[in-house]
């Protein structure tokens, strides 16, 4: 507990699954500021209600945005940045779209479908990393953005969401060695296989229940954004294997002992 202890954040897609969970668990880790940011405010309030019944002295900030307008990009940082007088810590960038469900193979892929998924899922982190970079170098901070194995395998059908996820493991590379001295690491989460709605609509001939529950996945996001990580850069995590905790303070402990870390 007290991991996130005097931290600011700031979440996206956190008004249902896994965001919705991050933003709990992070007010239980002790998050000073949590900025939670999705298009149904209704929800998000709920999900205020919720932290506010566990972690009452964390300060929860709500924000109803489209994340595929530039202003609306623009405003949430101006906004969180606001309400947290200028500090901002963590920045998860979880908010995805799924797309036209049936999923269609490309061929058939409408093109505004096309565009949104791509704005939403790779146009709107890129924007909101740059726009919060500036007020994240000043202090140090980590950035997560969520990823899939469709952004590893390409799967017939996944289309526009496989190549959005593609892109987030290439643009969380470049990002990260471009930020490697400046304090501000970022790296990138597959969490699995999870029990949430955009997952069954993705997949509605599958079982859900044999998916994991989002508090199952959220322990590394909790590792990321704390201090524990705060050497470790340019990593990819699968949420669900049991030893992905291992090998990454195994990396903390040797770039630790480095004479420049």
């Amino acid at each position: 507990m007290n991991r996130l202890q005097g931290k600011y954040a700031l979440i996206t897609g956190a008004s249902q699954g896994l965001g919705r969970q991050l933003a709990i668990d992070f007010a239980q880790e002790g998050a000073a500021g949590i900025s939670i940011v999705a298009r149904n405010v209704e929800w998000l309030n709920q999900v205020r209600k919720d932290i506010q019944e566990i972690a009452p002295k964390t300060q929860v900030l709500i924000i109803g945005a489209d994340l595929t307008k530039h202003e609306d990009i623009e405003r949430v940082v101006a906004a969180t940045l606001c309400e947290f007088n200028g500090h901002l810590d963590i920045l998860v960038n979880n908010a995805s779209s799924i797309g036209p469900s049936p999923m269609p193979y490309l061929l058939d892929y409408p093109l505004e479908d096309f565009r949104n998924v791509i704005n939403t899922n790779l146009i709107a982190p890129f924007l909101l990393i740059k726009k919060a970079l500036p007020a994240m170098i000043e202090n140090g901070g980590s950035i997560i953005n969520v990823t899939s194995d469709a952004g590893v395998n390409g799967y017939p059908g996944w289309g526009a969401y496989g190549i959005s996820k593609f892109g987030i493991e290439g643009m969380s590379q470049t990002w990260a060695a471009e930020l490697e001295d400046s304090g501000v690491r970022v790296n990138w989460v597959d969490p699995g296989d999870m029990n949430t709605a955009m997952h069954r609509v993705a997949e509605p001939e599958e079982d859900p229940t044999q998916w994991a529950n989002p508090a199952d996945v959220t322990e590394v996001f909790i590792y990321l954004a704390s201090d524990e990580s705060r050497h470790v850069n340019g990593q990819r995590f699968q949420a669900q294997e049991e030893n992905w905790g291992q090998e990454t303070q195994t990396l903390a402990i040797a770039r630790s002992a480095l004479p420049f870390a």
